[in-house]
């Protein structure tokens, strides 16, 4: 006949093994910090539920039968597993093995990704990590699907139902060749902006963004001489052209062939967020890779190449 499961529970096991470790239902009672008569219940209904007697009465005490035998090591083995389960989740840097899975913009890979993984291999070498292109459109269902982790993203751009904390507040400035005619001026005016070609970052291909906007409001025009879709290529076409860009701070920091100026007009910048899911949240590894990443935040300059870029101040 089977038997319901139901009709066992968490309380009963425990007694059983208490028996089984204290062979007397008085010693049994005080292991279990309950009354005797209470004791002698759950054996009653242990008993009923195995069909067998379990304990019979001895010179020395309760002597266990052959299927109280039987079960005293499956029942151990249950309630080693149920403690394990009631503890809390550890979390060993120096021994975890983990993948992760980042979804990132370009920008993000190189301001954030590339100086949290230089920490992460010396504090955490176990962990390996996957970076993928932000995808908006099908973030919700990948972090759903745990395909991704975590997403490196604008505020503007975080799913509502996701968890997120700002990692920093970015802002814009010009940067150019270290040696560019316009890098000898003190401080950038609005002519001396316009006056060469620009280099933006567009993924339409457009040669126009909102600075465009900005500018023609004040009565001024720039001359756009290229458009790419990535902010990582801009080091080199400043490195090797006369153009000038306007980058986010962040991707400036690495980099002592080029100079970088406070912009003579007002660009917003953005908030950088990191988004995570509810079936994560209380993750204890993922929480310590949340918190790092919310610590590299903070260190903007961690992968200069120089202790502090110049940075001339704009009008």
């Amino acid at each position: 006949m089977k038997q319901d499961l139901q009709a066992l529970d968490f309380n009963l096991l425990k007694a059983l093994n208490a028996l089984l470790e204290q062979r007397s239902v008085t010693r049994a009672a005080e292991q279990l910090s309950l009354s005797q008569p209470a004791v002698s219940l759950m054996l009653t209904r242990l008993r009923e539920y195995f069909g067998d007697p379990l304990f019979v009465r001895g010179q020395r005490g309760m002597i266990p039968t052959n299927r109280a035998m039987e079960l005293a090591l499956p029942v151990s083995q249950i309630l080693s597993n149920i403690a394990l389960l009631s503890q809390p989740a550890e979390f060993d840097t120096d021994t975890a093995k983990m993948d992760i899975t980042v979804a990132a913009t370009d920008y993000a890979l190189k301001a954030v990704v590339l100086p949290f993984m230089s920490v992460l291999k010396k504090r955490a070498p176990g962990i390996r990590l996957a970076v993928i292109p932000v995808d908006a459109e099908r973030m919700s269902g990948q972090f759903e699907r745990g395909d991704i982790d975590i997403a490196l993203v604008r505020h503007d751009a975080t799913p509502e139902e996701l968890h997120f904390r700002t990692l920093y507040q970015e802002r814009y400035v010009c940067m150019m060749r270290a040696d560019h005619p316009v890098a000898t001026k003190n401080a950038l005016t609005l002519d001396d902006f316009c006056e060469p070609e620009h280099v933006i970052v567009s993924s339409t291909g457009q040669f126009q963004d909102d600075i465009d906007q900005r500018l023609a409001e004040k009565g001024y025009h720039r001359r756009i001489g290229m458009a790419v879709n990535s902010y990582v290529v801009l080091p080199e076409v400043l490195r090797t052209t006369d153009m000038i860009a306007v980058v986010p701070y962040r991707l400036t920091c690495a980099y002592d062939f080029l100079a970088r100026f406070e912009l003579p007009l007002d660009v917003p910048g953005f908030n950088l967020t990191m988004a995570w899911h509810e079936r994560s949240h209380r993750d204890v590894a993922h929480q310590w890779i949340r918190a790092l990443l919310f610590e590299v935040g903070q260190r903007p300059n961690i992968l200069s190449l120089t202790s502090e870029p110049h940075l001339v101040s704009g009008v």
